[in-house]
């Protein structure tokens, strides 16, 4: 099975990285990151050397940009997102160490057998961050599990993308049965492993752009890919667990329907230093205590903090597409 003491790629490890991909198992270096910065510095002195009369009148006439706001806002739609940035949950902090304290055991499915403990810590690097890729998308779905169980069949035959490419379907859906819809992740594993090995030499994009147009990888895996293969946390990887668990706790200014929509509510005022802690954290609070259908209220240090716990309201949001 996956263990957490095999695993070379840890979520763990991942809340210390900075956003260098340096940080990631075998990672390469930014392409020509060595070349830009003189060029930069050429830049900068041609600068320099601009008469200090222009440099005033630009600095005059520069516009300020801001991160949210998008061409075509209107100055209603940028005066609430500038109201936003100053919004955060009530007591949202002594409800995060309490969650804290909560999981401080370690001891839930995802902490042993989540997807960055199922790949083989003896492959190379490549391999080793194609094969937590399709731990990814095994996952949805899918309780870790089942996941777990599926990943050591495939690694018992040699996991790679070669190996995929030359197993038929019939075959590899044997191995991965049961996880959710299996039939479709048959197709899509064979698609993105046929890209995989065409444009990025079997290895796995560096880019939750890129990630995401991969058939079958969502944005939730690609935030969790770039953290777990690259050192990179790039948002906050909400699954259904961290989608209910902020719905109930009100960590959104309003209800929200999707995963998507509660990772933009998130990172509007989560600290960006909490990102790559939180899916871990509220996967294993949810399938602990804050559980879908009768949640342990009564366990919870936070049954007096939270929202959804004094309110007759339902507890759960409204489901995920």
């Amino acid at each position: 099975m996956c263990s957490p003491r095999d695993s070379g790629l840890s979520l763990a490890a991942v809340r210390m990285m900075t956003r260098s991909r340096s940080g990631g198992p075998g990672a390469a270096p930014r392409r020509g990151g060595e070349e830009a910065a003189p060029l930069q510095r050429r830049e900068a002195a041609a600068e320099g050397k601009k008469s200090p009369s222009l440099a005033k009148h630009q600095r005059k006439t520069q516009k300020l940009k801001v991160a949210y706001e998008a061409p075509g806002h209107e100055k209603g739609e940028s005066h609430k997102a500038l109201e936003a940035l100053g919004w955060e949950p009530r007591d949202w902090r002594q409800q995060l160490e309490n969650i804290r304290t909560m999981r401080s055991g370690k001891d839930a499915p995802v902490d042993w057998l989540g997807v960055e403990h199922c790949h083989d810590p003896s492959a190379p690097p490549k391999v080793q961050r194609y094969q937590l890729l399709l731990s990814l998308m095994l996952s949805s779905q899918t309780k870790d599990q089942v996941t777990a169980g599926a990943m050591q069949r495939l690694r018992a035959r040699g996991l790679t993308v070669d190996s995929i490419l030359q197993t038929d379907d019939a075959t590899l859906g044997s191995l991965i049965y049961p996880v959710g819809f299996w039939r479709s992740k048959v197709k899509y594993i064979k698609q993105t492993s046929a890209i995989l090995q065409q444009r990025y030499g079997g290895d796995i994009p560096a880019s939750v752009a890129e990630l995401v147009a991969l058939p079958g990888v969502g944005p939730k895996m690609a935030h969790l890919a770039m953290a777990v293969a690259w050192g990179i946390v790039s948002g906050i990887a909400v699954d259904t667990h961290v989608h209910r668990i902020a719905n109930r706790l009100r960590w959104t200014r309003t209800m929200t329907t999707s995963p998507e929509k509660t990772r933009a509510a998130l990172e509007e005022w989560l600290p960006r230093e909490l990102w790559g802690e939180i899916n871990g954290l509220l996967v294993g609070f949810g399938q602990q205590t804050c559980l879908p259908v009768r949640p342990r209220c009564g366990a919870c240090l936070n049954r007096i903090l939270c929202p959804a716990a004094r309110s007759p309201e339902p507890l759960t949001p409204a489901p995920a597409p």
